[in-house]
């Protein structure tokens, strides 16, 4: 059993590559997350010594497993996780009591995960715990000497950084602001044009669903509301029965819009303060031929001229 830095920084990587494999809005998700987080704590406290990792008994058995001594433990016991993270408060500055608290709720909803038969993760939504969660990474990769690129990859990397960059405090006091206001101009109309602009709401939503917009309930008036995003992370690909080929991507909400009282957000900060930045997947249904560009043998005689006649064309220039 090895609890050396650099076997649990590698664990860590994989852990956290199966989460962001995995479509954001499964379960799995944040499992793998919390699971990552714990190992990244784990790494970080081993960078100074694997002995703090080590729990303590009597005889000091999992202590003379971990320096390589004489012990007769085949299975060595580790500290609990809630240690680990309370060490890496006490030992490491940077991780904040914020990063704590983080740590320990994603920590307690994987345990209602692997030792009930609630469903945590379904509950527990990841727009209330991913900026913290990144907050966390970030701060034991500072204590690693390491990057979160270096941890997650380039492009969730990036990702990451861009909610790290806002502001959320200012963020949360404009946006419970924004909300109050437009429900106010909202509640102020009469029940009769409360009703029209609702029922207005639900059309346009069920029209813009068409076009890769995802519907909501707004946060201010209740009615149907719609917010665009960002693809990003892998697709994943199925092959149905009856030959269509689905494709589902994760998205990351980046923008939200009400018809029906006019409220607007414009970064993951606002959505999410707003209780709207939870990842959803996009569905995108193709044929076979569609999805691998495959000819009707039917229009084959049309396809091969069409070929002919643009390599004329690229041969005369």
């Amino acid at each position: 059993m090895s609890w050396e830095r650099d076997p649990l920084w590698a664990k860590t990587r994989l852990f956290f590559q199966y989460a962001f494999n995995t479509r954001r809005d499964d379960a799995t998700f944040g499992l793998w997350c919390s699971l990552g987080l714990e190992l990244l704590a784990r790494a970080t406290l081993a960078s100074v010594s694997p002995t703090l990792l080590a729990l303590p008994d009597n005889q000091q058995k999992n202590l003379l497993h971990v320096v390589h001594k004489e012990s007769e433990l085949r299975f060595p016991k580790s500290i609990a996780a809630t240690q680990v993270f309370d060490l890496c408060k006490r030992m490491f500055p940077v991780f904040s009591e914020e990063d704590q608290k983080v740590a320990f709720a994603l920590l307690n909803q994987r345990n209602a995960e692997l030792h009930s038969g609630s469903a945590a993760f379904e509950e527990y939504r990841s727009s209330q715990w991913l900026a913290g969660f990144y907050h966390a990474c970030r701060s034991l990769t500072i204590v690693l000497d390491e990057s979160l690129e270096d941890l997650f990859g380039e492009e969730e990397a990036k990702f990451a950084k861009e909610i790290l960059a806002e502001n959320r405090d200012n963020v949360k006091k404009e946006v419970l602001s924004a909300i109050a206001v437009h429900k106010r101009v909202f509640e102020a109309k009469h029940p009769d044009e409360q009703e029209a602009a609702k029922l207005e709401a639900e059309e346009l939503g069920q029209k813009l669903s068409t076009l890769r917009h995802h519907r909501v309930k707004c946060p201010a008036c209740s009615c149907t509301a719609t917010v665009q995003g960002r693809p990003f992370g892998k697709e994943h690909v199925t092959h149905e029965e009856r030959g269509e080929i689905v494709v589902r991507q994760a998205v990351s909400p980046t923008e939200f819009s009400c018809p029906a009282c006019g409220l607007k957000l414009t970064t993951y900060a606002q959505l999410e303060t707003a209780g709207l930045g939870d990842h959803y997947t996009r569905k995108t249904t193709y044929s076979a031929e569609e999805y691998y560009g495959l000819i009707d043998p039917d229009d084959l005689d049309l396809y091969l001229e069409s070929q002919a006649r643009d390599f004329r064309e690229y041969d005369n220039e």
